[in-house]
């Protein structure tokens, strides 16, 4: 067992890595998040608790909590429209947009839902 399989194999909650503990464990070992997402894969891992609240609230690991906001303040709107790619906010970009509104990434996601919108590009491989 290598190093950041152990690592990985270290962060698991009930055999699933939340996300959250993806990201820590990817700047722990100095790689890239999708590093871990492939390595997560490669060991039949599988993911859990999206940051963003797309998936893995529930023990098959799919369920969502992400609900659509019944209205976006005008300025994140713009931040969401001024970021997307082929019609869909990459997950990197909600995260920067949470962070420079000062807002929790859950919110943006919701925000996104609420514009009838996707995300898109997970930075751990999970979805496209």
């Amino acid at each position: 067992m290598d190093n950041l399989e152990r690592a990985i194999r270290a962060a698991l909650v009930d055999d699933k890595l939340p996300c959250a503990q993806a990201f820590a464990v990817a700047a722990r070992q100095r790689v890239v998040p999708i590093r871990i997402g492939e390595e997560a894969t490669r060991l039949g891992i599988r993911m859990s608790r999206c940051q963003l609240g797309l998936f893995g609230y529930d023990e098959q690991g799919k369920k969502s909590i992400v609900q659509p906001a019944a209205s976006v303040p005008k300025s994140l709107e713009e931040a969401i429209h001024a970021r997307l790619v082929k019609g869909k906010l990459p997950c990197r970009a909600a995260w920067e947009i949470a962070e420079e509104h000062d807002l929790p990434k859950l919110e943006v996601a919701s925000a996104v839902e609420g514009l009838k919108l996707r995300l898109s590009a997970c930075q751990l491989g999970c979805f496209t």
